[in-house]
């Protein structure tokens, strides 16, 4: 299909703040994160594995060029501590950005209005909307809930990842504008909903697997498409 090119430059929304942090020692014996990312002040340089001075814990399932940036959206705080009320330890994450270990905290994105291959200019950086977040249990244990991954991936609030195709520079402020739109029939919203509700229809699986997802995308549509059901979550959500 050909990409809908957006000459005038549409801002999409902006960047509320720049997150980073190193890779400790985590909850549970042998495992490691950089979930707690802390806020970055002035131009912080983003490069083709991310931001200077950011971590990943688990190299394995996070990181690497297509997971280079972290996105969750500022909005989506309010709808967490509505529904987390009650939970002392959410309600503090949730009081500020970065409960969600992102690097960036947005203003005026989520998942339904952002889509799979979308290309953004923020500050000095091209950046490419490469796929959305699985949630893991890491998430359980940082808020104190222990269904936190599975509420997040039944919410379809799960954030997404960008890869970097023009390192730069970027800074809390910076305007996401949108430069390129090439499958605007694909917001994230509707591809997390098909992973969510375990969603095996070969028609729809070929429809994805015709699309440029990320290698951990490929692989999950193609069993599910192979096997005919969906995989086993228990490991990814529950440790």
């Amino acid at each position: 299909m050909t990409s809908l090119l957006l000459p005038q430059v549409p801002a999409l929304g902006t960047l509320r703040r720049v997150l980073a942090g190193p890779a400790r020692p985590y909850t549970r014996p042998g495992s490691c994160s950089a979930i707690d990312k802390q806020p970055r002040g002035g131009p912080v340089a983003v490069g083709t594995l991310g931001l200077e001075g950011d971590e990943q814990g688990d190299l394995r399932v996070h990181g690497g060029p297509h997971k280079a940036v972290h996105c969750y959206p500022w909005e989506h705080y309010e709808l967490w501590r509505r529904e987390l009320a009650g939970q002392a330890q959410a309600h503090d994450l949730l009081s500020r950005p970065g409960a969600f270990g992102e690097n960036f905290s947005l203003d005026g994105l989520d998942e339904a209005g952002v889509c799979l291959g979308d290309q953004w200019q923020v500050g000095s950086a091209r950046l490419e909307v490469s796929q959305g977040r699985q949630p893991c249990w890491k998430l359980n244990d940082r808020f104190g809930v222990p269904d936190m991954a599975l509420r997040l991936q039944a919410s379809l609030r799960t954030g997404w990842y960008l890869r970097v195709l023009q390192p730069g520079q970027v800074q809390e402020g910076d305007v996401v504008r949108l430069l390129a739109r090439p499958h605007p029939q694909w917001p994230l919203a509707r591809i997390l909903r098909v992973i969510a509700e375990r969603e095996c229809t070969p028609e729809l699986l070929s429809e994805l697997l015709a699309l440029p997802l990320p290698p951990s995308w490929q692989r999950l549509f193609t069993r599910r498409l192979e096997a005919g059901q969906a995989e086993d979550w228990s490991a990814r959500v529950n440790g």
